[in-house]
């Protein structure tokens, strides 16, 4: 099994996330959006797995502080893309990718109960 855990360091909910597996002793791989950038082909991944809506934060300060023509601009999977990719924080966080057994499970978001039962 490995885990990827894509976030910014500052986030709670990184933080949380990191803390509970740590706590649990799982190992697993930090990607830092601010440092290492945003995988354009992991957030299509999600977005197709996910679906725009569960990635994209439109509740963020980020998203709030977009000029409205950026927001009016996300019609699609494809708009949206760009807009994260713009804008790293406008993505949910954490979004965790467990591998296991050739199957790929993305989590968005910090659920502890959720987290938990893949580990």
């Amino acid at each position: 099994m490995s885990i990827t855990l894509y976030g910014i360091p500052n986030c709670d909910s990184v933080k949380k996330a990191r803390a509970l597996l740590d706590s649990r002793g799982v190992a697993h791989v930090f990607h830092d959006y601010k440092k290492q950038g945003v995988p354009e082909a992991k957030l299509g991944q999600w977005i197709a797995a996910k679906g725009r809506d569960a990635i994209l934060n439109r509740k963020g300060t980020t998203w709030r502080s977009l000029d409205e023509a950026v927001k009016a601009s996300v019609v699609d999977d494809e708009s949206a893309l760009r807009v994260m990719l713009a804008n790293p924080s406008t993505i949910k966080r954490p979004v965790v990718e467990v591998n296991r057994f050739q199957t790929t499970t993305i989590l968005v978001g910090f659920d502890a109960q959720e987290l938990n039962g893949l580990m």
